[in-house]
């Protein structure tokens, strides 16, 4: 299936989750924020949330820094 993340086209396997999603790009969880159709994912559902053709995500990477 065809999504775009961050403006890009990414295709992923048909019953992708955003656990899932974020595996395939080689993001770690802990420090990210997902929203799916300009709806916030709760980390909570990473593992349950199945995404669709065609969807619009983002991605934001929380970094630190001093």
């Amino acid at each position: 299936m065809q999504l775009t993340v961050n403006g890009g086209s990414v295709e992923i396997g048909a019953g992708s989750t955003v656990a899932g999603l974020l595996e395939h790009l080689n993001i770690t969880r802990e420090r990210v924020a997902v929203e799916v159709n300009l709806d916030i994912i709760p980390k909570a559902a990473y593992d349950i949330y199945c995404l669709s053709d065609g969807d619009r995500i983002e991605i934001v990477q929380f970094v630190g820094g001093g």
